[in-house]
C-alpha cells in the first residue's frame, strides 16, 4: 500500500481574474506597406487586420508581462504573495535560460513560487491554463498566474509579403484559483509534428551564429495556405470535441474566443461550428494582430472590459499554431 498522502487541493479550478497590456505604439497597415508590395485592401481581405501594436525597447517581454499580471491580480483580488506558481508561454524571450517567468515572479512580488516558461506557440495559453488547473486541483499551488506574452515584431521579416502584416506584440495574464464548481472544462490538446515545417523560425540560432553577421536575423515564416486549411478544417473538429468533453452544445455557449490568427479563419470556424447568433465572437485580431500566446487572454480581457462579454459567461477557447499544436477547453469567464 502506498504511504503517499492524498493531495489536498480544490475540487475544481477557475479563472479568477484577467489582465492585458498592449504596447503604446499603434502600427497601421500603411507602415507595413513601406516594405512590401501590397495594399491595405489586400491585407484586410486576407487577414482582417487593420492595425497592430509594436513594443518599444522599454516594453520588454518582462515589462509587458508585469503590467498584465498586475491587472489580473487586481481583477482577481489576489495578492502577489499568494501566487504559488508562474507559468509563461512565449516564443519571443531570447534567453534560453533562465526562464523569464522567474524575473516576472520577482518583479510582481511573488514569494518563491514555482516559475517556468513553456513553448507551445499560439496554443501556449491553453497549455498553461491546463497546467494551472492541475496544480490547483492537485494542491501544489493555491493560485497560479498564467501569462501569454510576445514581442513578435522582433521575429517579423518586414520584407516577407506573406507574414509582414500578421504579427503584433502584447501580454495577457489570468489568475487561476480554487472553485466550488467546474469552471475550466477538460482540455482537448495535441500535436501534429509531421506538419512542423508549416510554421517555423527561418534559421536556427546555432546556424545563425555560424553564418556571416550580414545574414538576415531569424524570423517566423509559414506556409499560409497549408496553415489556413489545417486551422479551418481540423481545429473546428477540436473545438467540437472540447464542447463534447464539457458536456455542452454550441447553443449553451455565450462566447467564442479562438486564437486571433486571422479573421477568415475565425469566421470559417464560426460557420463550421454552426454557432448561434447570440454567441459573442472575439475578433480582436483587427486592431491587435496575431500575438500568438498572448492573443486569447488579450481578447478575453477586451471582451470583458467593453461589456461584450460578462462575468459568468460560458466561453469556448481554442489556440493553435506552430508545432503544429493545439489546445481547446470551455471556461467560465471571471
Amino acid at each position: 500500500m502506498s504511504k503517499i498522502k492524498p493531495a489536498k487541493g480544490s475540487p475544481y479550478a477557475r479563472i479568477l481574474g484577467v489582465g492585458g497590456y498592449r504596447p503604446t505604439r499603434v502600427v497601421p497597415n500603411e507602415v507595413i506597406l513601406e516594405t512590401i508590395d501590397s495594399s491595405d485592401e489586400w491585407i484586410r481581405s486576407r487577414s482582417g487586420i487593420a492595425t497592430r501594436h509594436w513594443a518599444s525597447p522599454q516594453e520588454t517581454v518582462a515589462a509587458m508581462s508585469v503590467e498584465a499580471s498586475g491587472k489580473a491580480l487586481a481583477d482577481a483580488g489576489v495578492a502577489p504573495e499568494q501566487i504559488g506558481a508562474v507559468i509563461v508561454s512565449t516564443v519571443s524571450h531570447f534567453k534560453q535560460t533562465p526562464a523569464i517567468a522567474t524575473e516576472i515572479a520577482h518583479r510582481i512580488g511573488a514569494v518563491k513560487p514555482a516559475a517556468f516558461d513553456i513553448s507551445a506557440g499560439c496554443a501556449g495559453f491553453g497549455y498553461g491554463l491546463t497546467l494551472a488547473k492541475g496544480m490547483v486541483v492537485e494542491g501544489s499551488a493555491e493560485y497560479v498566474l498564467v501569462i501569454g506574452v510576445e514581442r513578435l515584431s522582433d521575429l517579423t521579416d518586414l520584407e516577407d509579403r506573406a507574414t509582414a502584416f500578421l504579427f503584433g506584440d502584447g501580454a495577457g495574464a489570468v489568475v487561476v484559483g480554487p472553485s466550488d464548481e467546474p469552471a475550466i472544462g477538460p482540455t482537448v490538446w495535441g500535436s501534429e509534428g509531421d506538419k512542423s515545417d508549416t510554421i517555423k523560425q527561418t534559421v536556427p540560432w546555432d546556424e545563425f551564429r555560424a553564418k556571416d553577421t550580414a545574414e538576415k536575423f531569424p524570423a517566423i515564416t509559414q506556409e499560409g495556405q497549408a496553415v489556413f486549411r489545417w486551422a479551418v478544417f481540423e481545429m473546428a473538429k477540436v473545438a467540437q470535441q472540447a464542447l463534447d468533453a464539457a458536456g455542452i452544445t454550441a447553443d449553451d455557449l455565450d462566447v467564442f474566443i479562438p486564437h486571433q490568427a486571422n479573421m477568415r479563419i475565425i469566421d470559417s470556424m464560426v460557420k463550421t461550428l454552426k454557432l448561434p447568433e447570440h454567441v459573442t465572437v472575439a475578433r480582436d485580431v483587427e486592431t491587435t494582430g496575431n500575438t500568438s500566446a498572448a492573443s486569447i487572454p488579450l481578447a478575453m480581457e477586451r471582451l470583458l472590459a467593453t461589456g461584450a462579454a460578462k462575468s459568468g459567461d460560458t466561453a469556448l477557447v481554442i489556440g493553435f499554431g506552430a508545432g503544429l499544436v493545439y489546445a481547446a477547453t470551455v471556461v467560465t469567464l471571471p
